[in-house]
């Protein structure tokens, strides 16, 4: 359904559970930077409307995603980490060229942030199902549905923007490009990394 061409090897999992406070604070922090991503996209594109309504709503979900993390960070006696580098997504955001037409730009935005929610809700499904800590697993998979409905908004407004043929063969050169880098992730206990 995701498209992804190199599946997460499920024993990232194992990885995670020896530092769950470490994936709990990547994981608040990539909710922090879904809602600035919305907001960039607002700013960026004001004239798109049904975009920019689509984007509110994405704002405030990333939002609440974001408090119930934290929140679970706080439960358990943690605080928040400081943010370090996704490099996931500094790899994403280098495939297509700068420049082009603002269509083109936004095309390329709305991808980048199709696959980087795929790639989220496969490793949230992966956390969901094998987790020990059941509480954990199942907010995981509430959290996966969210993310589902989020790649497939943003693949729907690229093909929507877009020219639909042109934005599938481009759609599929990033998956194939994620695929090659990915072989080289999944070694720490970050959410896309």
């Amino acid at each position: 359904m995701l498209g992804l061409q190199l599946p997460t090897d499920p024993r990232w999992v194992n990885i995670v559970e020896k530092n769950i406070e470490e994936i709990l604070t990547d994981h608040a922090y990539c909710e922090q930077k879904a809602a600035s991503t919305a907001i960039s996209l607002i700013v960026s594109f004001p004239e798109y409307t049904e975009l920019v309504q689509e984007m509110v709503a994405l704002v405030k979900e990333e939002i609440s995603h974001f408090k119930m993390v934290h929140d679970r960070i706080l439960e358990r006696g943690w605080v928040m980490g400081r943010d370090r580098k996704d490099e996931y997504v500094i790899q994403i955001t280098q495939f297509f060229p700068k420049g082009g037409s603002r269509t083109t730009q936004l095309v390329h935005r709305l991808l980048y942030a199709a696959l980087i929610e795929a790639r989220s809700c496969e490793r949230f499904r992966l956390l969901s199902e094998e987790l020990e800590d059941k509480e954990l697993a199942e907010f995981y998979r509430k959290l996966m549905v969210s993310e589902a409905n989020h790649y497939t908004m943003f693949l729907r407004f690229a093909r929507q923007y877009g020219d639909r043929t042109e934005v599938d063969a481009k759609w599929k050169e990033l998956l194939e490009f994620e695929a090659q880098f990915m072989k080289d992730l999944g070694k720490k206990e970050t959410i896309h990394g």
